[in-house]
């Protein structure tokens, strides 16, 4: 397959438009489009209100791929209220330019900020209002919303609530939900998406939908398959969790070799069984030696409980490890949320800075699910991969628990029961050229195709929020749906006709679209 900055560079010179509208008429058709105000709702409660201050950074600067950042939107809104985004949509749709929904930037291959067509974005970062209400215990937030915020949020409402979603602070909760939401609590309390009771959702027609009104099919289709393909999801009612005061989190790192190898493969057989309070992932990545590159795998925990009890359960689960007391430590769930994202000790309000950018690194990600162990020998050939490279990353985050008690039609998300654990595959480099960008991906893909025999098969399945191109991508406005069953059911599995089904219920036109989103079935 091309590289997609090249297919994209073909695609201008050879199909150009005609008459691509300008940022003026664009403006100009948003200053004569009329309102109704009684299609604009708001979601009011005697909760407290919190709203991310003003002066924080937009997440325009937050982890893009800047692989692709030379392709340019005819403008980019940020819009205030609900009617100023349903005046753009019916603006792209009369001038015919496409949308693109950015509510964080941790799109993995760009789709939220880039377009092979005449395109513009809709940036919801000033709309990111949290209320909790913890009567309920739930919490009504807007879409341009990070983790960060949320967590923050909620740390300072109550020390015994928390949310079930991802680990990176700066991801925005519009994308993360809506394409499963992986977590430290998932084998507990689920993923995000399985933690969502409603949704406020735009539609092609500038309608405003809630649970009730957009029906149990569309909602569904929300709550992992990618909302961006169904409208412009303004706001998630979500179902807070609850945790103990203290959690106990432990890192433990081992240098390559046999011993790190043996204990890989030891804990693809206890990940996923053991007391559903713990999570254990492992990472493996390089450390840099005195000039010379050392693999080591790093496995983090968190345990909804006291180190009291984490001890005797590893010493039973897991005595390979020889974790002992004083490797771990007790924090508050919020705390945890910066252990796992490598900020133990600073400010709680770190996990408000939404301009993470990783050394302006450039990547490329993919994914995998493991169904039944990996042989010892493979991460011994892994291990010699990864000396090739300077910033190579593997991190296999452990299911079951909760994930396995709901089945694959439930949700969009399909990897459920039978799943041991997931794989994400990163590299990284820094120099922007297309012959060192070549060569890292080429690289990825040697090592992704290594991989085939001790992955799922038919099809291979992958991870929507590791959005991954490889894997096929929408031609134009007239991909039939067979042809996107190529990369479809790697991401959704049986799930993807009846997306295609809501797909062509809520937005028969195909307005809502990218290369990778769900085409229409009737």
């Amino acid at each position: 397959m091309r590289d997609l900055a090249l297919c994209l560079f073909l695609f201008f010179l050879t199909n150009c438009v005609t008459s691509v509208p300008t940022k003026e008429e664009f403006e100009s058709c948003l200053s004569t489009i009329s309102e109704n105000p009684s299609n604009i709702t708001n979601h009011k409660s005697d909760s407290r209100i919190y709203t991310a201050s003003p002066e924080s950074p937009s997440p325009d600067s937050s982890f893009l791929n800047l692989n692709f950042t030379s392709l340019k939107p005819i403008l980019t809104l940020k819009p205030e209220s609900e009617s100023e985004i349903k005046k753009s949509i019916l603006c792209s749709k009369k001038l015919g330019v496409q949308v693109r929904t950015l509510s964080g930037g941790h799109d993995y291959e760009g789709l939220s900020y880039l377009s092979l067509s005449p395109f513009m974005i809709i940036n919801l970062v000033n709309l990111r209002t949290i209320n909790i209400n913890l009567t309920e215990e739930t919490a009504w937030i807007q879409s341009g919303a990070t983790l960060g915020e949320l967590y923050y949020e909620i740390a300072k409402t109550s020390k015994i609530h928390a949310f079930a979603a991802g680990t990176c602070p700066s991801v925005g909760v519009g994308g993360h939900f809506s394409g499963g939401g992986l977590g430290a609590m998932m084998r507990k309390h689920g993923l995000a998406s399985d933690n969502v009771v409603d949704a406020s959702l735009m539609d092609v027609n500038g309608r405003i939908l809630d649970r009730s009104t957009m029906g149990e099919d569309v909602f569904w289709a929300l709550r992992g398959g990618g909302a961006a393909s169904f409208g412009v999801v303004l706001s998630w009612k979500v179902k807070l969790a609850r945790v103990p005061e203290k959690v106990t989190c432990f890192i433990s790192q081992h240098p390559m070799g046999t011993s790190m190898n043996k204990l890989v493969h030891r804990w693809q057989y206890i990940g996923a069984e053991i007391d559903e309070n713990l999570f254990v992932r492992a990472i493996i990545s390089n450390n840099q030696n005195g000039g010379q590159r050392r693999v080591k795998t790093t496995f983090q925990a968190l345990f909804l409980g006291g180190v009291d009890r984490l001890i005797p359960l590893m010493n039973q689960t897991f005595p390979e490890l020889g974790l002992r007391a004083r490797d771990c430590s007790e924090m508050s769930w919020i705390e945890s949320t910066m252990f796992f994202n490598w900020k133990s000790g600073q400010p709680l309000e770190t996990m408000l800075n939404r301009d993470l950018r990783y050394e302006d690194l450039y990547y490329k990600a993919k994914s995998d699910f493991v169904q039944k162990p990996v042989p010892e020998n493979v991460f011994e050939e892994v291990t010699k991969m990864f000396l090739e490279k300077e910033t190579p990353l593997m991190i296999l985050e452990p299911l079951g628990g909760k994930i396995n008690e709901i089945s694959e039609s439930d949700s969009p998300y399909p990897h459920r029961r039978g799943n041991l654990y997931n794989i994400q595959y990163m590299v990284k480099w820094r120099v922007n050229e297309v012959e060192e960008m070549n060569k890292h991906v080429r690289w990825m893909r040697m090592l992704y195709d290594y991989m085939t025999p001790y992955v799922s098969a038919s099809p291979r399945r992958a991870y929507l929020n590791y959005r991954d191109l490889d894997l096929g991508s929408n031609t134009g406005t007239n991909t039939s749906f067979e042809d996107a069953r190529i990369w479809g059911e790697k991401y959704y599995r049986g799930n993807f006709k009846k997306l295609g089904l809501v797909k062509g219920k809520i937005d028969p036109t195909n307005f809502f679209r990218n290369e990778q989103s769900i085409p229409p079935l009737f």
